[in-house]
């Protein structure tokens, strides 16, 4: 009879197994179900992924996957974060990247310290630098951006000034950056070298009037006219109007399935 107990039991217990959590210790940073990664770009994404994670103190994962099965991109990200027991210390901070490619969605979930590293502003910042990756089936290179920006974001949040709407990443010069460098440059030179030249007319002199230049007598004004040549106009910017729509900075939250608290965003591929 206690036999016949233990088996029933046993057999429960086999069945529970697919339910019950996974912990993190037990599960990649990097899941990629989609198949859209080589061998050797796994390899090497994993690898950046556990280096800034263990490092940070913050989880930064990946995921892709063919379907979202019924569900939308936040609750998938956020349940797949929640129950496979993603996250460090008692807040589980941590930034989970997943892609759908049914659905041609992505969605980043932030939990914890994540929330408060990349915020709505900072988010909207990363997925201009990744998107065009993303649609280009860049795999590779858009997980490798949002990893690197993932660490950025993390040790800016440590200074407790977080990316933000009035404190986003400096742009690197570009082409256009560079132009005027060069010809602000090319300028300075000039200035000098016309400086020198006018230091060498010692005897020339500038005159304030035109008297000199006219002998005396010679002009006879017979008529006079007055002419309208210039106008003025003042043009003052129109204030505008301040708007409701979270432009005022920090990161929108909302509870998923658990009860945990995420923040995060997405859109489309």
């Amino acid at each position: 009879m206690k036999k016949g107990l233990f088996a029933v039991f046993f057999a429960l217990l086999l069945a529970a197994l697919p339910l019950l959590p996974v912990y993190a210790a037990d599960l990649p940073r990097l899941v990629d179900d989609a198949g859209l990664l080589s061998d050797d770009e796994e390899t090497a994404l994993l690898g950046t992924l556990d280096e800034i994670s263990e490092r940070q103190q913050v989880d930064v994962v990946v995921v892709t996957v063919d379907s979202l099965e019924g569900c939308s991109a936040m609750e998938y990200a956020d349940d797949f974060y929640d129950y496979y027991g993603y996250g460090f210390g008692e807040q589980k901070d941590g930034i989970l990247f997943l892609i759908s490619m049914e659905e041609r969605d992505w969605y980043i979930s932030t939990t914890g310290y994540g929330i408060t590293a990349v915020t709505d502003a900072g988010l909207s910042y990363m997925s201009e630098r990744f998107i065009d990756d993303l649609s280009d089936g860049d795999y590779a290179a858009a997980f490798t951006t949002y990893a690197k920006l993932c660490d950025d974001y993390i040790t800016q949040a440590n200074t407790g000034e977080p990316y933000d709407v009035d404190n986003l990443p400096k742009e690197p010069f570009g082409f256009a950056g560079n132009l005027v460098i060069t010809f602000g440059f090319g300028f300075l030179i000039a200035l000098i070298a016309t400086g020198i030249m006018r230091g060498k007319l010692k005897t020339v002199y500038s005159r304030p009037e035109a008297d000199s230049y006219v002998k005396s007598g010679s002009m006879h004004i017979t008529r006079q006219n007055d002419l309208f040549l210039y106008r003025h106009i003042d043009r003052r910017e129109k204030p505008e109007e301040s708007s409701s729509d979270g432009s005022s900075g920090g990161s929108s939250t909302h509870t998923s399935s658990s009860g945990t608290t995420h923040g995060g965003g997405g859109g489309k591929f």
